[in-house]
């Protein structure tokens, strides 16, 4: 053999070599991770929705948990309309800003959450001086003024924003909330094109809940389509996933991702938890105004989550990851809908003053005994 063809043999052996060591050193991190954010790293965003107290890092035990396994965070009330702008003019930025702080303290992934909902709007918003509708010109003003204002605030700092929540209605129709009926459809166009205006790089959502009914689904494709096809920005479709152990199916959840990715959008779970108490009545989906009266019968679990109970949380849990890890080409974020099961909504609503069990962690911050099974599905 030549001393040439020695060197090249040499050379792609050594090549092999490291090809199998660099091969061999991955598998080795993602087969000891112990931490969600670890475990889906390359996949997609985990993270999770904070409460002022964890904003403010009030409770440790909470933010061990926030910084240890999660990479992303929205907020769960602080940044709504009602709390930044509670009177024309007036902004109250302390929470949204020590928000904001937090996340790039922990180098996160930020999401601002939400610009234009029919709830949690200041009353203001809607109203002349004389307590009477505002004009269509009016509002569409009011609108244009907080989304410069907030998105201009964070411009640049926050990755993501949920520009329009839930305006479509289960049947797949438009909600005929304020904004609709004094503004019209275009106002969801509108406000995606004043929050591009304000930060030209941020990524803009729409989001929503119930987005595996087909009606609703189809209603949320059209609206969004419409806004695309006029040349507005949006970058992608947030589904909520409050779901329960026996809604929505993982099919109808599996056809909303492919139906949102074929618009060309990212797919976001924004909002999840999994509630294992019973739901008051049939096809509830997520809309805060609803409200079931308490019955004993509504609230089995206040001592406890039992062992067959938590198993049935935990393959719902497992079958949902599964889902999303099967489609990671399409999810760019996997959002739960708080940290640990004290800090859930789902504790009062749709039935007020009830013990629910919907997250991955428990009341004192501990790992429910299936989260280490999700962090081996990654693997």
């Amino acid at each position: 053999m030549n001393i040439v063809k020695k060197i090249l043999l040499l050379g792609v052996a050594s090549v092999c070599v490291a090809c199998s060591s660099t091969k061999s050193q991955t598998a080795k991190t993602s087969a000891s991770a112990t931490t969600l954010k670890d475990a889906f790293a390359n996949k997609f965003y985990i993270g999770t929705a904070l409460n002022l107290n964890q904003i403010w890092e009030r409770t440790d035990k909470a933010n061990d948990v926030v910084e240890t396994h999660f990479n992303s965070i929205v907020a769960e009330n602080c940044m709504k309309s009602e709390n930044l702008q509670p009177q024309e003019g007036v902004f109250d930025f302390k929470d949204a800003d020590k928000f904001v702080e937090y996340g790039e303290k922990h180098g996160m992934h930020i999401v601002g959450h939400t610009l234009i909902w029919h709830s949690q709007a200041p009353a203001w918003f809607f109203k002349d001086a004389n307590g009477n509708d505002v004009s269509r010109e009016v509002l569409i003003e009011r609108m244009r003024k907080h989304i410069h204002t907030v998105v201009g605030r964070y411009k640049g700092r926050i990755h993501g924003w949920d520009v329009v929540n839930e305006a479509i209605l289960d049947n797949g129709e438009f909600r005929k909330s304020k904004f609709y009926q004094i503004v019209g459809e275009d106002f969801i166009e509108l406000a995606f094109k004043f929050a591009h205006e304000a930060d030209p790089e941020t990524e803009l959502y729409y989001n929503d809940y119930s987005t595996a009914l087909p009606a609703k689904r189809e209603g949320i494709y059209k609206m969004v389509k419409q806004v695309l096809d006029k040349g507005g920005k949006v970058h992608g479709i947030g589904m909520q996933e409050h779901n329960g152990l026996d809604h929505p199916s993982i099919q109808e959840t599996e056809n909303s991702i492919n139906r949102f990715a074929s618009l060309g959008l990212k797919v976001m779970v924004t909002e999840m938890e999994i509630s294992v108490l019973p739901h008051g009545r049939p096809n509830m989906g997520a809309e805060i105004s609803d409200r079931v009266a308490y019955r004993k019968e509504l609230n089995p679990y206040v001592d406890g989550l039992p062992a067959d109970k938590m198993q049935q949380l935990g393959d719902r849990y497992k079958a949902f990851f599964a889902l999303y890890l099967k489609h990671q080409d399409k999810i760019d974020r996997v959002t739960l809908w708080g940290v640990g099961d004290g800090d859930s909504w789902k504790n009062g609503w749709p039935v007020p003053g009830r013990t629910d069990y919907p997250l991955l962690f428990d009341r004192d911050y501990q790992p429910k005994p299936f989260v280490q099974d999700i962090i081996n599905l990654a693997k």
